[in-house]
């Protein structure tokens, strides 16, 4: 199979711990995004960038993508070296001390922004995306108790 010489970085940002949420919905939500982008780019290699960890959204998120033989890749502070880490493709890129410090890194490495739930870094991103002129699928989704 040829190599696809088009190249697609989906970001995707949501929820990690402590915060819980309903897991199958939001993958339901990864799923749907994952498959407009397929539809809107079909001649695309696609590489999900997402924060690094194998937790809460993120894993979701690169789990599917696995499941699709899309390339993963990540972007982090420091902070991320407190959890496990999704075995990435690409080797992760750590800017920064705290949670936030990486977003424009990250930011200026999609082209595609998808948000399911998600913290106040996660809204932030989104709206800095849309600043940009870039596209965002975003969803809605409760934190549970």
């Amino acid at each position: 199979m040829k190599m696809k010489d088009k190249k697609l970085r989906l970001g995707v940002v949501g929820y990690c711990p402590p915060t819980k949420f309903d897991e199958n919905k939001a993958l339901e939500y990864i799923r749907d995004a994952y498959n407009h982008v397929i539809a809107d780019f079909p001649e695309h290699e696609i590489t999900v960038v997402s924060g690094v960890t194998n937790v809460g959204v993120l894993k979701l998120a690169y789990e599917e993508a696995k499941k699709r033989n899309w390339r993963t890749a990540g972007v982090g502070c420091k902070k991320a070296y407190e959890f496990d880490w999704f075995p990435t493709d690409e080797e992760p890129i750590i800017v920064g001390e705290n949670w936030g410090d990486e977003s424009s890194t990250f930011l200026n490495s999609i082209d595609i922004l998808i948000r399911i739930g998600g913290s106040k870094q996660s809204l932030e991103e989104s709206v800095e995306m849309k600043k940009g002129g870039k596209q965002v699928i975003e969803y809605d989704l409760p934190a549970l108790n």
